[in-house]
């Protein structure tokens, strides 16, 4: 494996994945540093909660490095199946930033509704914030289509992360016109919709990396079976199993063949199945064929 045509596939998909990181962490911190000072210039909670919310993302970028520079490595003696995982374990990293921050934001708004105060507002601040708002539009975009053209868990859940930043800046704003108009409390109102935004992309994260980790299925098996018993000689096949991620999965299965064919002729015919089902299915980095004979020809 780790000599592998495969092996140089993975290690120029994470070198991309990198790349796309690299670049969404320096807009990232752009964006936190300047809803951060805008948020303790105004006073508006709203304003500072959808900066913390920014700054996290910043934070996960760096998690994701992390996870990417480990799951690249080849597989070796103590992880024969490779180090995938630790990519879904930085997305669990980027899950912990954001329950952090939904904790932020729920005092700070929780604060600002028990003891009030009014943030100033002003048309320069709502300039700034509209353009936050486009340049996260955009990593949402960029990083949401890279993340599905590199099938990286890593990348799509930074993208929900980055996505829920979106509707929160949204909400601000409307917060801040609101405030400008005269009514002050949708100041705290609208880090409360924050915060719901904040859980629904802790939800749709834990989803997706518990799918992995649980190891539920990763290929259908009508499919699979399709593959199989389109070989010249395979009478047909049981027990498939398979797991892993979108990317990187694994298939075992039983594969049923004449029990009176020549043991050499059975292994050539589990290669060409081997063989098959690895070009239909790209994102298998193994399959194990166990052989047998049909069930009627069992004793």
């Amino acid at each position: 494996m780790a000599d592998s045509p495969r092996t140089g596939v993975l290690t120029d998909r994470y070198a991309e994945v990198t790349r796309v990181l690299n670049r969404v962490l320096v807009l990232n911190l752009l964006v936190a540093v300047v809803k951060m000072a805008l948020g303790y210039y105004t006073g508006a909670v709203s304003i500072l909660s959808d900066g913390f919310h920014s700054l996290t993302d910043s934070a996960s970028n760096v998690v994701a490095l992390i996870g990417v520079s480990i799951a690249r490595r080849p597989p070796d003696a103590d992880h024969p199946y490779g180090h995938r995982k630790y990519e879904t374990m930085a997305s669990l990293g980027i899950l912990v930033f954001l329950v952090v921050v939904l904790v932020e934001v729920l005092s700070a708004a929780a604060d600002r509704f028990v003891n009030g105060g009014t943030p100033k507002v002003f048309p320069e601040g709502i300039g700034v914030m509209t353009a936050t708002l486009i340049v996260n539009l955009f990593v949402v975009s960029y990083e949401m289509r890279a993340g599905k053209r590199l099938n990286s868990e890593v990348l799509r859940a930074d993208a929900k992360h980055t996505r829920s930043d979106v509707l929160t800046t949204g909400a601000v704003l409307g917060a801040l016109l609101g405030v400008w108009w005269g009514y002050p409390l949708l100041d705290p109102m609208a880090a409360l919709l924050v915060a719901g935004f904040i859980g629904h992309a802790c939800w749709s994260i834990a989803q997706e990396a518990s799918r992995v980790l649980a190891e539920q299925i990763v290929l259908p098996e009508g499919e699979v079976r399709v593959v199989v018993q389109s070989v010249e000689g395979v009478i047909g096949c049981e027990k498939i199993r398979t797991r892993g991620s979108a990317d990187y999965a694994f298939l075992d299965l039983h594969l049923w063949l004449d029990g009176d064919m020549p043991l050499k002729t059975a292994h050539a015919a589990s290669h060409v199945v081997k063989d098959r089902l690895m070009t239909k299915f790209p994102q298998l980095a193994d399959v194990v064929i166990h052989i047998e004979p049909p069930p009627a020809q069992r004793g």
